[in-house]
């Protein structure tokens, strides 16, 4: 492991079920990536919001997702092997009302264990004003909490799931520096307020696991393997794009992610 943060890493995650402030890149590297991310924008025709797999779209996305400074992190947490479940940028623009509301990341994704763990890079800061993610410490040792789905205007998650009677004086911010990186546990509660700053809040989020994890309500789904050796083969691999915006890549992310839209609603 390259540092005494990475080192202790593990240990953090699992006492409190996230860590955040995680060095990944510098500040320059973090502003090209964002600035590779809006150049593609612009011709994708719009927001790369929770756009499921853009490494199938534009490359600058698949060297982001392949960081070894990530996946020394992500190891850490899961061990030598590690697939890469989904990535989407998740950007909330300046002067946004949506929140997002308290849930769990496990509860609607069909796994049938919780050996995952969600990494948000920041490209652009993430600070209480501009939105960051907010934590309850611990709250991944009491396991699956229910959801009322709300539906509500204002929230970002899909159903507006919602874990109701949240204690949100226990709440930590995990604010982020552009180039810095989460991790949290699927079972750790979460939320966010709207972007009350002036500038994009920009983050990239993977979810990894560990690949002996099965998904219960899709046939087959698809999975990158970033690091060791997959012999469960639970997942068809995905393949890696060879340029920007190519055609049958961009037909083969379209399945995936009406894939992956079937696994939510069925959950």
């Amino acid at each position: 492991m390259p540092d005494g943060t990475i080192g202790s890493l593990g240990e953090r995650f699992f006492r409190d079920g996230f860590v955040a402030g995680v060095p990944v890149l510098t500040p320059n590297e973090a502003a090209v990536f964002r600035t590779e991310l809006e150049v593609a924008e612009a011709r994708f025709g719009g927001s790369m919001h929770y756009i499921l797999f853009p490494n199938l779209i534009f490359r600058s996305a698949d060297r982001l997702l392949r960081n070894p400074r990530l996946l020394d992190a992500v190891e850490a947490v899961l061990g030598p092997d590690i697939l890469a479940y989904e990535c989407t940028y998740i950007i909330k623009e300046p002067g946004n009302t949506k929140r997002v509301s308290w849930h769990q990341d496990l509860t609607y994704w069909g796994l049938d264990t919780d050996d995952i763990v969600s990494a948000w890079l920041a490209l652009s800061p993430a600070t209480e004003e501009s939105g960051c993610m907010r934590m309850i410490p611990g709250s991944h040792r009491v396991g699956k909490q229910t959801h009322v789905d709300l539906r509500e205007s204002d929230n970002i998650l899909s159903r507006g799931q919602t874990i109701q009677n949240v204690d949100e004086a226990t709440a930590v911010s995990a604010a982020l520096a552009p180039g810095e990186l989460s991790l949290h546990h699927g079972w750790t509660m979460h939320a966010s307020h709207p972007n009350r700053s002036v500038d994009r809040r920009i983050g990239f989020n993977i979810v990894f696991m560990k690949p002996s994890v099965r998904q219960k309500v899709q046939a087959r789904e698809c999975a990158i393997l970033m690091r060791g050796q997959d012999s469960f083969r639970h997942y068809d691999p995905l393949p890696r794009a060879q340029a920007d915006f190519d055609p049958e890549m961009m037909a083969l992310r379209e399945e995936i992610d009406r894939r992956r839209n079937a696994t939510w609603q069925t959950s």
